[in-house]
């Protein structure tokens, strides 16, 4: 029979393998591939994410690295805007492609059919072959309801210095061909790959929950785990949960330090509930079910407890539950330390 793990275990691991327990001293490129990349809707959230996960993050150092194409921001699970490393952008965007193509083709009223989305790609492509375009400039080119349909059919990128912290507003794309490289490998192997990221960043997880982060189907999960030396737990609810052979499972007394977190962060995203970093009960206060929207949080004891807002050079903080002495006053010093960070 699987080993159960606590509950406690499970909060405990996830924040763990996210670095929010101990701050990694990797690469930032590196990091982003240890957690999985980050949601990067609001571009400052890859700074913020970062932060709050390796030593001595500068917001210049961050710039540099999309400039210098080591962290990529591109339209990847979900059809979201994710930020990675190079080295993972062509896995991730090949394992994904499939799926993120049949949500053009079934998303959208009309339908549009395979070729006529082939046919704008290829006009698009032409025109970028010639330097990235501004989104007001795709939309003169191919209107605006087809543009929101090509992020999901053509392989394209945000091109700094759209989609940083100086210029949030991501709006200058480029082929990911160009900026990236041409692409290796198969949807196979990028599956397999993807899904080894997964559970490195989130392990030990269920196929659902991996299927639910990455866009595709379970099967899909089940066929690249195949290829992957991995090992089996449960929940103490008993669900079997699968993990890379050897992930390490942290101690669940372990101390979580307060930590802050950006909008839409990755650990608080449904596939995560398992680990309890969001309580149920606030999660309607975190993400807006009617309207596509995310507040930033700070966990306390390894689980949300609020959220903050930088103002004027200081943090302003919403607490969801009464707080000690002490707990208020970590969070605080950790706070001094995001509002130099974000002033």
């Amino acid at each position: 029979m699987p080993h159960t793990l606590t509950d406690r275990e499970l909060n405990r691991t996830l924040l763990h393998r996210q670095l929010l327990l101990d701050r990694s001293q990797a690469a930032l490129p590196q990091v982003l591939e240890l957690m999985a990349g980050l949601q990067a809707q609001y571009s400052p959230a890859i700074y913020l994410g970062l932060w709050s996960r390796a030593e001595g993050v500068e917001r210049p150092a961050v710039t540099q690295l999309l400039h210098d194409r080591e962290i990529i921001q591109g339209t990847l699970l979900r059809a979201t805007i994710h930020a990675v490393s190079k080295r993972d952008y062509w896995p991730w965007a090949l394992a994904i492609r499939e799926a993120r193509r049949a949500m053009a083709l079934r998303s959208f009223k009309p339908a549009p059919t395979h070729e006529e989305l082939e046919e704008v790609a290829a006009t698009l492509r032409a025109a970028l072959a010639d330097g990235p375009l501004k989104q007001r400039e795709i939309d003169q080119l191919i209107g605006a309801d087809h543009r929101r349909l090509i992020g999901l059919w053509l392989d394209m990128v945000r091109q700094p210095p759209s989609g940083t912290w100086e210029r949030r507003r991501a709006d200058l794309y480029t082929l990911a061909d160009d900026w990236v490289g041409p692409p290796e490998g198969t949807a196979e192997e990028g599956l397999v790959h993807l899904v080894r990221r997964y559970l490195t960043g989130f392990g030990p997880a269920t196929r659902k929950e991996i299927a639910t982060w990455a866009g595709v189907p379970v099967a899909a999960v089940g066929t690249a785990l195949s290829e992957l030396d991995t090992t089996g737990y449960q929940a103490k609810d008993g669900t079997e949960l699968v993990d890379l052979a050897g992930g390490p499972i942290a101690d669940g007394d372990a101390d979580a330090p307060p930590r802050f977190l950006p909008n839409w962060d990755a650990s608080l995203l449904v596939h995560a509930r398992r680990s309890g970093i969001l309580p149920e009960e606030f999660r309607p206060r975190i993400f807006h079910v009617r309207a596509p929207q995310s507040f930033a949080v700070f966990l306390v004891d390894g689980a949300v407890a609020g959220t903050w807002k930088a103002v004027d050079g200081k943090l302003e903080y919403d607490e969801f539950r009464p707080l000690t002495t002490t707990e208020r006053e970590r969070l605080h010093a950790e706070g001094e330390r995001l509002a130099d960070f974000h002033a």
